[in-house]
């Protein structure tokens, strides 16, 4: 017999992609426009209508399929809900690169149960790519509109110094909850054998996809971090926060292939 709560997830799975999907097409209508006005949120983060109306979309699509679903999304906060399952949205992760007509952003959808991210979609619209895995099921991979799903693997480096380092901001190393880590990113950088800002959750999707080793973020909200710990599992990889716990709830991140985790781990243990 099947388990019902995996029939569960499972019947949130292929709607999930769908509409972290159809909020990318929403996004795409914006972005490289001349006339979008960026306005600039308490914490001074920059926020557009795009990001606005994709949220509203994956939010009005939630409701109309599963109503007693609970919601987070970074644009209107928390909707409480009944059945156990929570869906954690970020319409568009990087609102950086998308002001500035950067593809490099993405859609992020995740699904909790009992507060364990259960499935994840990282959705680039700009670069037609979608990466997307539920807890057992793999992590698969589409590239184009009407192409068949592959599977999604890390890659096979074994060493840091043959590593491929991504994070978002390298300023965020010096402000906020981890001001004083400059000094774990730069060992890590100075370890690894190249690094790049192809940060937020593109960068993950690399991981996943196995073009980048490792990417490490030291501060996060839970809306930028449930979608990656399915989708970086199921490719193969690790997820965990700076002390090596598998957590969506720590607010940093770390993702790699898996081979790399010790060193890198005895590195961010140490900062």
């Amino acid at each position: 017999m099947s388990n019902p709560q995996q029939t569960d997830v499972s019947a949130r799975f292929d709607f999930a992609v769908k509409i972290a999907q159809e909020a990318g097409d929403v996004t795409l209508r914006y972005f490289r426009r001349h006339d979008l006005q960026v306005e600039r949120k308490a914490d001074m983060s920059p926020v557009t209508i795009a990001d606005r109306a994709a949220e509203e979309r994956l939010r009005q699509r939630i409701a109309e399929k599963f109503p007693q679903d609970a919601i987070l999304g970074e644009e209107f906060g928390v909707q409480t809900g009944t059945s156990g399952y929570q869906w954690v949205l970020d319409p568009i992760d990087g609102t950086k690169s998308f002001i500035h007509g950067v593809p490099l952003y993405t859609t992020l959808v995740a699904v909790l149960k009992d507060d364990r991210s259960c499935l994840g979609v990282i959705h680039a619209p700009a670069t037609s790519e979608t990466v997307y895995a539920q807890t057992g099921g793999g992590c698969w991979c589409i590239t184009g509109q009407g192409t068949q799903p592959w599977q999604a693997r890390v890659s096979r480096v074994a060493r840091l110094a043959d590593a491929l380092l991504l994070t978002t901001e390298i300023r965020t190393f010096t402000e906020g909850r981890k001001r004083d880590a400059m000094d774990v990113f730069q060992r890590l950088e100075r370890a690894a054998r190249l690094t790049r800002t192809w940060g937020d959750g593109y960068g993950y999707l690399l991981v996943a996809t196995g073009r980048a080793d490792v990417m490490i973020d030291p501060e996060l909200d839970l809306w930028d971090l449930a979608a990656l710990q399915p989708v970086i599992e199921e490719a193969g990889g690790v997820f965990c926060d700076w002390q090596g716990q598998a957590s969506v709830h720590s607010r940093e991140a770390i993702a790699t292939n898996g081979l790399v985790t010790d060193e890198v781990l005895a590195i961010t243990r140490a900062g």
